[in-house]
């Protein structure tokens, strides 16, 4: 895969990122999947081409990292939701008779160490989800700050600071904005590589 090649398809995908987040949309989940994908293919192209191993491969981990803490962090608030419901009295079961069930609960009378159980297991995954998030960051600033170095277009750089500026910050809103706006400035960097200039051949020195 060639330069042009690469930086187009990794402009392209990091686009339909930034987009894919927007409820403008029905099918955003396909349209960042799309994105995510060109964007591998597009690390995996300019690895190559650059002979730097650590821009594909942090990258992958980037991803690989983000997968395993989604299925983490769903394992631990299924444990949680599995744990409470029983509790209630609700269980795959019975599952026909829950909205009666439900109504009938005497919510005054659940002891505090089942609630306290319940809110203790979603905040063990939302600090897993957390971690995993931060890691996820650090693999990706890893990968754009070598592209930055290869390139020499210092936006890669800054979009791997936003990321993890970002990826600390998602206990807040501005964190997940920060990220959606480094999608942005990543499709604008793709775009900005230039070829490798060729260095001229040295002369000999004259004879003295």
């Amino acid at each position: 895969m060639n330069l042009e090649t690469s930086k187009n398809l990794g402009g392209v995908g990091a686009i339909l990122m930034f987009i894919g987040v927007l409820p403008l949309f029905a099918y955003s989940g396909i349209i960042s999947l799309v994105g995510l994908i060109l964007l591998l293919i597009a690390f995996k192209g300019l690895a190559d081409y650059y002979s730097e191993a650590g821009i594909f491969n942090n990258a992958l981990y980037a991803v690989i990292t983000a997968i395993v803490g989604i299925i983490a962090t769903v394992s631990v608030a299924l444990i949680a939701l599995v744990g409470f419901f029983n509790e209630l009295g609700l269980n795959i079961g019975n599952i026909a008779d829950w909205a009666t069930d439900f109504s009938a609960i005497d919510w005054t009378s659940i002891g505090f160490n089942v609630i306290g159980n319940f809110v203790a297991y979603i905040l063990l995954a939302l600090v897993v989800l957390f971690v995993f998030v931060v890691i996820t960051a650090i693999l990706l600033r890893k990968s754009l700050g070598l592209l930055s170095t290869k390139t020499g277009v210092g936006l890669f750089g800054t979009t791997g600071l936003l990321i993890l500026i970002g990826a600390v910050l998602t206990i807040i809103a501005v964190g997940l904005l920060l990220i959606w706006i480094a999608m942005l400035i990543l499709a604008i960097a793709f775009f900005s590589i230039k070829p490798q200039q060729t260095q001229p051949p040295m002369s000999a020195a004259a004879p003295v």
